[in-house]
């Protein structure tokens, strides 16, 4: 069982989620270091979007519990919510704004103004290079900017834990390099960083990996470890996917 203290980010505490008769994470305890890189990889439906949201204090858990800074997810949401920054698979950019529009709005949101507010969108749409592109409206963005362009607005009021979800999904490969540097250097300034990804390329450049299947996490550990005894991270994954398959039959 894991252990809540100083070093840890996130907490996840024997959680389950249950919509109806659907049961979309079971028993699930994980801990995430503060300026860890954890990633979620697994097949589609297992849970790995319910448990993200959790984290985010977007819904509560069924059973368990959940500590985000040592704080409750559910007694505690209004604090919580300002150390993190939530980017969902569809994230809610404004398609009738510019690019500094929308990082504007969301500077508003969180109530940054004066020369931080310049400061700050100087420096996340040009570490996103987008600042030539500011007034360019969020419909007229390629897939992989959009994606910055959110990254961006996410890390506007600077959180500590960043939780993101399937961020690169469906980006040409180019784009998803882009983004993945960005989260390199900004793991680098000692951000926490929580990302779901059906990437496993992107899987092996996190520092832990929880791989989930059908609701339950099924293994979790370093990249190396998992794979240890395979040619590769897909060739581990699918063989345990597999396994518990079987088991389950």
């Amino acid at each position: 069982m894991p252990i809540l203290n100083d070093d840890i980010a996130v907490l996840v505490e024997n959680v389950s989620m249950h919509f109806g008769k659907i049961r979309a994470v079971s028993e699930i305890s994980i801990s995430i270091k503060r300026g860890e890189m954890f990633g979620l990889v697994g097949s589609d439906g297992a849970g790995k979007t319910t448990l993200l949201r959790a984290i985010a204090t977007m819904i509560p858990p069924s059973t368990g519990k959940i500590f985000v800074n040592g704080l409750d997810v559910q007694r505690d949401k209004k604090r919580i919510k300002h150390m993190i920054g939530y980017m969902p698979q569809r994230f809610g950019l404004y398609q009738d704004l510019t690019v500094e529009e929308n990082i504007q709005f969301f500077m508003d949101v969180f109530g940054i103004h004066g020369k931080e507010r310049k400061k700050r969108q100087d420096r996340y749409l040009g570490f996103s290079n987008l600042l030539p592109f500011k007034d360019r409206l969020a419909s007229n963005l390629s897939g992989g900017m959009k994606q910055k362009l959110g990254l961006a607005c996410v890390l506007a009021h600077e959180p500590e834990i960043l939780i993101l979800d399937e961020p690169t999904n469906g980006v040409d490969p180019v784009s998803r390099q882009e983004f993945w540097e960005i989260l390199a250097d900004m793991k680098k300034h000692g951000m926490t960083i929580l990302v779901a990804t059906a990437y496993l390329d992107e899987g092996e450049k996190c520092d832990t990996l929880g791989l989930m299947h059908q609701s339950k996490l099924i293994d979790y550990s370093t990249p190396e470890k998992i794979s240890a005894s395979f040619a590769n991270l897909e060739e581990a994954m699918i063989s345990r996917i597999r396994e518990v398959d079987q088991e389950l039959t």
